[in-house]
C-alpha cells in the first residue's frame, strides 16, 4: 500500500523514506495521504474496530532498533521527557514522537520522523507502547455516550533530514488539516515578555495583599532591576467552601483545593478603599493597579484565575456566581493518566466536586470577569489548572467538546477586554486543549520551579527544552518563576537566558541578588531576549541529560547576529515511573564533558548570510574567554552538576582585505549577544595620511546597542577609532585574541539604546 511517494505500508512494514520504522502493521490500519498544500510530505495514520466504543486501544506495529524522544503527561497537568529505543519504552499519554531512523548501507542519510496523536471529531488520540513492544493509538471520548468504531486520521506523520524543520512542517500541516488553532508565528505575542517581572506567588502564596504587593516592588525597583511586568497570583479571589472537617477522611488536608470562586471580584483583603484629595473612592484592586503603575512604572499587571474559575470551579450557590449556573461535577481520569502520576487536586475534587458552569454560559462567566478586571487597570490573565476540564466531559459531549468550548469561550473573553492578547495558559498539557487554541501565544511549558524541592531543578530546566520542541510551535514556552537569591538562581537564570521566554522571579520583599539580576534586567526594565524557544540541539534530541549519567544538556538559540548555546549538567533528578515521582535517582552525579561548535545552532548559516566562510568567535560567559573557531571546530566544556555555561557564536564577517569583524554584545548580561540590534558596514578610502603616514580606516562598523555597561567585538585588526552615539571613547584591545571592549555608560536621558561606531 502506498501513500506517498515517501511513505508506505509493504509487506506489513511502515517504510518511511526507504527506512522501516514500523513492522508488523495490522490489517485495521489505514493509512490516509496528506493532501493540499504542506501535507504532501505526510500521511495519516486511522484504525477501524468491529465495536463502537468510548476507548480503543489500536495497535500500530513493532517499534524496534530505532532511537526516539517522547513527550508524555506524567500527571494531569504537565509533560516531561522520554527516551527509548522501541515500543515498551513509550509511555503513557505520549503526545508527541519524534523518530531517528538510519540504515547502515551506502545512502547513510538520518530521517527524522514525528508522529503527532491528534483530535478527531470528539475524540483523541495519545501513543504508549506495549510489552510486545508495539506502537499503539489510545482514542478516547471522556464521555461513555460518545462512542465509535473508527478514526481516520489519529496520528500525523512527516518525515525529513532535518528534525526542526520536520516538526515545523508537520505542526502547520496539522493546523491547516484541523482548523482548530494557528501556529505560534501567526499569533500575537503580548508584550510583557520584553519586560522583567515580578510573581506574588513564592513570595507570599495565597497571604498575597495589597501591602505586600506595594513591598515587592518597591524592594526590587530600590535595587535597580524594576519590574515592569506584575502577576498577582492566587489569593485575591473571591472563595468559599462546604467542605467540612471529618477526621475519617484521609485527603482533609487537600480540602484548599475544593474551594470555590463566590464572586468575580477582588476579596476583603484587597477591598481597602483610599481617598485622595484628587480621587474618588475606588476599588482596591483599582488602587492596587493604579499605584503599581504611576508610582513604580509598571506597565503590565495580569491576575490569576482558574480556568473553571477557581480550584474547586464556581459556588452553585455564591453570591457572584449563582446566575451561571453551575452544578458540581467529578472527575473522571482517562487511564493513561492514572497509570502515571496521583494528584492531590484530583483526589480532593473526586470528593468534593467542582462547581462546573456550563458550556453555554462559560463566555458569560468570562466575560464579566475580565471586563470587571479590565476595569481596574488590569491588562491580561494566568489561566491556571487548564487540564481540570478534559475530566469533566461527561454529558458535555465528552472531553474534546468541553475543552474546546472552555478555550473559545476563554480566548474570545481575552480579545474582547485584554487588546493585548493578555493570556498566560499555565497547568495546560493537553492536546484538547493545545490543538484548540487559536489566540494563546504564551503557556507554561513545565511544572513549577519549587524552590524547597533539591529533585526539581535539573529536570525542570531538561523539561522545559524538551516540551518547547513541541509547545514552541503553538506558544511561546514560559519557564516559571524563580529566585534570585537561592542556590540554584544562576543555574536557572542562565537557562531562561537561552530560552527566549520572559523572565520574572518572585522573590521575597527584600531577598534578592541584583548582581544576578543585573545580568537579565537592563535598568530601564527591559530584558534581552532571544528570538525563539529554546530547545535542545540536534546531538542532545535523542540522549537523555537528566538520567543517562553521561550526556549534558545543549540548549540552543538564536539573537539579530548570532547564536547561543547554553550548555547545562541537568543529571540526578527526573520523573520515576516506578514511585510515579520526581526523584533524585543519584545523589553524587558525576563531572561531565562535551563540546559545542557553530552548528549546534540550527539557523547558524541563515544569520551570517551570504559569503560566510564558516569561521566564528565564540565569547564564554562564565570563564570571559572569546576563542575564533574555524568551520567545524569545536570548544569543549565541562561541567559539575548544576553547573552552566553560555556560548555565544558570532559569524566573523569579511569586511576589508584582510580585516574580519564581528560584534559581540554586552559581556556582563547572560544574553550578551542580545544586546545589537543592527550591524552594517560601510567602506571608506582608507590608506594613511601622506605626511604624518598614520593609518586611515579601511571600514566603518556601525552598530545600533540596547542597553549599558562593558560592550564587546571582534576584530582581527586594531580599531584606528572607537565612538558611541558620537562621541569618541577609549576602548581595550587585545591582540592574541581580537577582542575589543568599551564603555556604554547609563545616559541621563535615559534612553538604553545607542549608536556605537568602530572604525578600523
Amino acid at each position: 500500500m502506498t501513500v506517498t511517494p515517501k511513505i508506505c505500508v509493504n509487506d506489513g512494514n511502515l517504510v518511511i523514506h526507504g527506512k522501516t520504522v514500523l513492522t508488523k502493521v495490522p490489517e485495521n490500519i489505514v493509512l490516509t495521504p496528506g493532501s493540499g498544500v504542506g501535507l504532501v510530505e505526510g500521511a495519516f495514520i486511522g484504525a477501524t474496530s468491529s465495536h463502537s466504543k468510548s476507548l480503543h486501544v489500536f495497535p500500530v506495529g513493532a517499534l524496534e532498533g530505532v532511537r526516539f524522544m517522547c513527550l508524555f503527561r506524567f500527571k494531569l497537568w504537565w509533560m516531561t521527557q522520554r527516551m527509548g529505543t522501541c515500543g515498551k519504552d513509550i509511555p503513557l499519554e505520549t503526545q508527541f514522537m519524534l523518530v531517528e531512523t538510519k540504515n547502515a548501507s551506502v545512502d547513510s542519510s538520518t530521517i527524522y520522523t514525528v508522529f503527532l496523536p491528534l483530535l478527531e471529531g470528539q475524540f483523541r488520540a495519545v501513543l504508549q507502547g506495549n510489552e510486545r513492544n508495539e506502537l499503539e493509538i489510545c482514542l478516547e471520548s471522556g464521555d461513555n455516550c460518545v462512542e465509535t468504531n473508527q478514526g481516520n486520521y489519529l496520528v500525523y506523520m512527516h518525515a525529513g533530514t532535518n528534525p526542526f524543520e520536520v516538526i515545523n512542517q508537520a505542526v502547520k500541516a496539522v493546523e491547516k488539516h484541523l482548523q482548530t488553532f494557528q501556529h505560534r508565528e501567526k499569533k500575537k505575542l503580548p508584550s510583557f515578555v520584553d519586560w522583567f517581572g515580578w510573581c506574588t506567588w513564592d513570595a507570599f502564596y495565597t497571604d498575597v495583599t495589597a501591602e505586600g504587593i506595594e513591598q515587592g516592588l518597591q524592594s526590587l525597583s530600590e535595587g535597580g532591576t524594576p519590574p515592569r511586568f506584575l502577576i498577582i497570583d492566587d489569593g485575591w479571589q473571591q472563595i468559599g467552601s462546604e467542605v467540612k472537617e471529618d477526621s475519617n477522611f484521609v485527603i482533609h488536608q487537600e480540602a484548599q483545593f475544593a474551594n470555590r470562586l463566590t464572586g468575580i471580584k477582588e476579596n476583603e483583603k484587597f477591598q481597602k478603599n483610599e481617598k485622595t484629595d484628587h480621587e474618588q473612592e475606588s476599588s482596591g484592586l483599582k488602587h492596587v493597579v493604579k499605584r503599581a503603575k504611576q508610582h513604580h512604572n509598571v506597565k503590565y499587571v495580569y491576575v490569576w484565575h482558574a480556568l473553571a474559575g477557581y480550584w474547586g470551579g464556581v459556588h452553585p450557590a455564591g453570591p457572584g456566581t449563582k446566575h451561571y449556573e453551575p452544578s458540581l461535577a467529578y472527575p473522571v481520569q482517562s487511564p493513561g493518566i492514572i497509570g502515571n502520576q496521583p494528584d492531590i487536586v484530583i483526589d480532593s475534587l473526586a470528593v468534593h466536586g467542582l462547581g462546573l458552569i456550563h458550556p453555554k454560559k462559560v463566555l458569560d462567566f468570562y466575560n464579566e470577569l475580565h471586563s470587571y478586571l479590565s476595569s481596574c487597570g488590569i491588562d491580561g490573565v494566568k489561566v491556571d489548572v487548564q487540564t481540570i476540564i478534559e475530566t469533566l466531559g461527561t454529558g458535555h459531549g465528552g472531553r474534546v467538546s468541553l475543552t474546546r468550548s472552555y478555550t473559545q469561550a476563554l480566548e474570545a473573553s481575552v480579545f474582547r477586554n485584554f487588546p493585548d492578547n493578555g493570556c498566560i495558559a499555565c497547568m495546560c498539557h493537553n492536546t484538547d486543549g493545545i490543538y484548540s487554541a487559536e489566540k494563546t501565544a504564551v503557556g507554561r511549558a513545565s511544572d513549577d520551579f519549587y524552590p524547597r524541592d533539591p529533585a526539581s531543578h535539573t529536570i525542570h530546566v531538561s523539561s522545559v527544552a524538551y516540551n518547547s520542541v513541541f509547545l514552541g510551535e503553538f506558544m511561546l514556552p514560559d519557564w516559571d518563576m524563580f529566585h534570585s537569591l537561592h542556590p540554584a538562581a544562576e543555574y536557572h537564570a542562565a537557562a531562561r537566558a537561552v530560552g527566549g521566554c520572559a523572565i520574572y522571579v518572585s522573590d521575597k520583599p527584600g531577598n534578592h541578588n541584583f548582581e544576578l539580576l543585573k545580568k537579565l534586567v537592563l535598568p530601564d526594565g527591559s530584558i534581552l531576549r532571544a528570538q525563539l524557544p529554546g530547545r535542545p540541539t540536534l546531538d542532545r534530541l535523542f540522549v537523555d541529560p537528566a538520567r543517562d549519567g553521561t550526556s549534558l544538556l545543549k540548549i540552543w538559540n538564536t539573537n539579530k547576529f548570532s547564536g547561543v548555546v547554553g550548555v547545562f549538567n541537568c543529571q540526578g533528578a527526573g520523573w520515576c515511573k516506578v514511585t510515579k515521582t520526581t526523584r533524585i535517582h543519584d545523589a553524587y552525579p558525576s563531572t561531565l564533558t562535551t563540546s559545542v561548535q557553530a552548528s549546534d545552532v540550527d539557523t547558524i548559516a541563515q544569520i551570517a548570510g551570504q559569503n560566510w566562510k564558516g569561521d566564528t568567535v565564540v565569547y564564554a560567559h562564565r570563564s570571559r574567554e572569546l576563542v575564533r573557531l574555524p568551520e567545524g571546530a569545536s570548544l569543549p566544556v565541562t561541567l559539575q552538576v548544576l553547573e552552566y555555561e553560555l556560548f555565544h557564536f558570532c559569524p566573523v564577517k569579511v569586511v576589508a582585505e584582510e580585516i574580519s569583524f564581528a560584534p559581540i554584545g554586552l559581556l556582563d548580561m547572560f544574553n550578551s549577544t542580545g544586546a545589537v540590534e543592527q550591524f552594517e558596514v560601510e567602506k571608506t578610502n582608507g590608506g594613511s595620511e601622506p605626511l604624518t603616514g598614520k593609518r586611515l580606516p579601511v571600514v566603518t562598523i556601525k552598530l545600533e546597542v540596547r542597553g549599558c555597561g562593558r560592550f564587546g567585538f571582534y576584530s582581527s585588526q586594531k580599531p584606528i577609532i572607537c565612538t558611541v552615539d558620537k562621541i569618541e571613547t577609549e576602548f581595550n584591545y587585545e591582540a592574541a585574541t581580537g577582542l575589543g571592549t568599551l564603555t556604554i555608560s547609563v545616559t541621563d536621558e535615559k534612553i538604553y539604546r545607542c549608536s556605537v561606531e568602530i572604525q578600523v
